[in-house]
């Protein structure tokens, strides 16, 4: 008898709940499990200093992958971005989907349940991420198939043989998870070009551009980098600077020569 009337009284407190206490009833802790991750919050400050080197504008996409509470997407939106955060638990979407509307940002920051490795963030202009070496490693691929230029902006862990743009960490009274590093996203160029001069054969390791320019019947090496659209590279006493436009790109040579180069990609060559 006592313990059926324990029983209705729990359901109706429960039932006479407000549903904003109901709402909140759900708090997690920080290395909660997750599929992929733990969720470790990000700190304030470096939430910050992450989108300032990004430059997050209002023109800008912002996705966060295992965005947890959605604090990244909530303070992109915020800035008047458009913002997506992807996360596989289902009780943190629910928590960041409260959390972007009691910040006023609900129209803008949105947040979907699913897997980071199969989602399709192929939109974004910017990658906001606190995620292992691991998860930057299997993600990497899809990293350089964004759009070259994309800025992506990680939380304490590098990406695997990729070379920062620029480093820092946050200050203001951060004392954990406080460093964070910017990466662009490199055109593709690996493949043959035709250049007036002769063709040039690009092997391309990220930024890094090694490759071999045929040329009056002889081989020059050629040696240079990518940085978002814009390629730098130098064959024998020439240094050619430009930008790439998919299968074309355009610059000024200097050197034992000097001008305006063009070259094109030869189909079935590389990728674009």
């Amino acid at each position: 008898m006592i313990l059926t009337m324990l029983l209705r009284l729990s359901i109706v407190i429960l039932l006479g709940m407000p549903v904003a206490a109901a709402a909140q009833a759900f708090q997690p802790e920080p290395w909660r499990p997750g599929k992929d991750v733990v969720w470790v919050p990000t700190p304030a400050e470096t939430v910050d200093k992450m989108l300032d080197m990004a430059g997050v504008t209002p023109k800008d996409f912002v996705v966060d992958l295992g965005s947890g509470d959605g604090r990244l997407v909530i303070a992109a939106a915020k800035r008047g971005a458009r913002a997506l955060g992807i996360e596989y638990d289902p009780e943190m979407v629910a928590l960041a989907r409260r959390n972007a509307e009691a910040a006023g940002v609900g129209d803008k920051a949105r947040f979907i349940q699913g897997d980071m490795y199969e989602a399709d963030f192929s939109q974004a202009t910017v990658l906001a991420l606190f995620l292992l070496p691991q998860n930057l490693r299997r993600l990497a691929p899809k990293f350089l198939a964004l759009a070259a230029g994309t800025r992506i902006v990680t939380n304490t862990y590098r990406i695997e043989d990729w070379e920062d743009e620029e480093s820092a960490t946050a200050s203001g009274g951060c004392y954990a998870w406080c460093s964070v590093y910017r990466y662009v996203v490199p055109a593709q160029v690996a493949g043959t070009w035709h250049l007036p001069g002769g063709d040039i054969t690009f092997t391309q390791s990220f930024q890094a551009l090694s490759g071999t320019l045929r040329a009056s019947g002889r081989d020059l090496k050629a040696l240079g980098e990518v940085k978002g659209d814009r390629i730098h590279f130098s064959v024998g006493l020439d240094t050619y600077t430009g930008r790439v436009h998919g299968d074309s790109m355009n610059g000024q040579v200097a050197g034992a020569t000097s001008g305006y180069w063009t070259a094109t990609r030869i189909r079935g060559q590389g990728t674009n």
